[in-house]
């Protein structure tokens, strides 16, 4: 019988001491719960501040948009250069300040070719009355620079030189251009990317 009690059915009374014993941990189960809530919350923190954080890191490196804006905004040309000398007729091999024709000049030793016009030529013409009046546009072009300041200004299809090295320049004085000057005495015509045919 000894050995028979020890195969007995706990008591009731027992069975609960033992549950009661069994079901302690159940605080830890609830603490574990409680540090997953608050990784979440922290995580939700995170990533909510995580964008604001590489926002301001771009504005910091980028600039505000505005601030990039006003560095594209384009600067105005420069001025046009101003221009006060005497000229005279282009001879002998030395050339800094005078006329070659009517549409070629030297400026401070160097060889500007007037981008807007085209005068007869002088040096290589066709016929004896292109050289004529190769001759008069000279002598009328030459008048037009010596008469007060003008203006040099760029070419205005943006090209700096010319084929040849010239400059390309744009002549005017008080918002009139030499050519339109020549072009109404009939000494030369606007380059349209062809020579004239003066004779």
């Amino acid at each position: 019988m000894g050995d028979l009690a020890s195969f007995r059915r706990p008591s009731p009374r027992s069975s609960a001491r033992t549950g009661a014993r069994e079901r302690q941990p159940a605080p830890a189960k609830a603490a574990e719960s409680s540090s997953w809530r608050d990784a979440a919350r922290g995580l939700g923190m995170v990533l909510l501040v995580a964008p604001l954080a590489v926002f301001t890191a771009v504005l910091l490196v980028d600039g505000a948009p505005e601030v990039r804006a006003s560095a594209e905004v384009p600067q105005a040309a420069a001025p046009p250069q101003v221009v006060q000398a005497s000229f005279g007729p282009c001879i002998g091999g030395e050339r800094h300040t005078c006329v070659v024709d009517g549409d070629t000049i030297w400026l401070n030793d160097q060889k500007i070719r007037i981008a807007d016009i085209d005068a007869p030529e002088i040096y290589s013409p066709d016929c004896p009355a292109e050289r004529a009046l190769g001759l008069r546009a000279t002598e009328r072009l030459t008048q037009w620079l010596n008469a007060a300041p003008f203006e040099v200004h760029p070419n205005p299809d943006g090209r700096d030189e010319d084929t040849y090295g010239r400059k390309l320049r744009v002549l005017a004085r008080s918002g009139t251009s030499a050519v339109a000057v020549l072009e109404a005495e009939g000494l030369a015509t606007r380059w349209g990317g062809r020579g004239r045919e003066w004779c």
